[in-house]
């Protein structure tokens, strides 16, 4: 039998060791993330810094030019062009997208019939590849059979030639990318939006208020936070927009569709200028970050006002 004096000192040796225990255990589970991390995140980033100081094909040894790279980029235009166009692309997508999102999620609200089966049908497009989407969209875009301008040539009303046209190609791919981003928005919406208690809608109907002073005086006010997340992953989502564009346009015509990212795709791997292509992905950085952060700034002060 133990002697009291021994008891206290063997549990705490046994609390240690059970500390230990669930210190190594928990450090296990966690090591295919951290691995994957460093392997797939935080190594590439370190390295990618390095490839934009140099000038690197993916092939041969690379060669240090230092800021060469920063440097062309702000005398070409090419990068101009193509940041211009991504700014096209995000003010096209992020307003009217939230707009949209908040008019589908005050809908989906509502005590209807079928409510569960609407919420579904909206986010079907959310789990649906960006490939697949652009694929049949490219279709339903085409000048000659698509569904769009078959539909517009039975009303007897202009056919634009879309994705073939310098004016008509990033409206189109803007079109594309607004219903495919729509439920998600919608959804994160909706939850804000059920976030809202009743009762304070009751107290506004009560004091005589009506539909629209509830949505201006309750509604946006306590939604704002969530309307600012979906603008800033919205806005984050269009500056890095790819997919569409590589597989509806090609960054064409005339260049006319062709955003950083896709800039970025073929400086790498097809012109093999993988240090010009680091140095581009790293200004896109900056951007995207300062951006963020501005959003950020501006949500926290006019929270502060509310």
């Amino acid at each position: 039998m133990l002697t009291p004096e021994k008891s206290p000192a063997r549990r705490k040796n046994a609390r240690k060791s059970l500390a230990a225990s669930e210190t190594f255990w928990g450090y296990t589970f966690l090591a295919p993330v951290i691995i994957g991390f460093l392997v797939f995140t935080a190594i590439p980033v370190v390295v990618s810094l390095y490839y934009s100081l140099t000038n690197f094909d993916g092939i041969l040894p690379p060669k240090w030019v230092g800021l060469e790279n920063y440097t062309s980029l702000f005398t070409n235009g090419e990068f101009g062009h193509a940041l211009l166009n991504s700014l096209y692309f995000t003010l096209g997508t992020v307003p009217v997208g939230a707009f949209l999102s908040l008019l589908v999620a005050m809908l989906l609200n509502q005590k209807i019939r079928g409510q569960s089966l609407y919420r579904s049908a909206f986010f079907i497009p959310v789990i649906v590849s960006y490939v697949s989407v652009a694929m049949v969209w490219q279709w339903m875009y085409n000048q000659d059979y698509g569904l769009i301008n078959s539909f517009l040539g039975s009303l007897g009303l202009p056919q634009p030639p879309w994705l073939a046209s310098e004016a008509w190609a990033m409206p189109s791919v803007i079109i594309m990318s607004i219903w495919k981003g729509l439920g998600f928005s919608s959804v994160i919406l909706l939850a804000g939006l059920q976030g809202i208690s009743p009762s304070m809608y009751e107290a506004a109907e009560v004091d005589g208020a009506n539909a629209f002073q509830r949505f201006r005086h309750i509604t946006l006010p306590l939604i704002r936070p969530t309307m600012m997340f979906v603008l800033l992953t919205s806005m984050i989502n269009s500056l890095q927009a790819f997919d569409q564009i590589y597989i509806m346009t090609s960054g064409g015509p005339g260049r006319a569709t062709e955003v950083v990212c896709y800039l970025i795709y073929m400086n790498a791997f097809q012109y093999f200028k993988q240090g010009y292509a680091s140095a581009m992905a790293y200004i896109l950085f900056i951007i995207i970050f300062v951006a963020s952060i501005v959003q950020l700034k501006v949500s926290e002060k006019n929270n502060g006002n509310v």
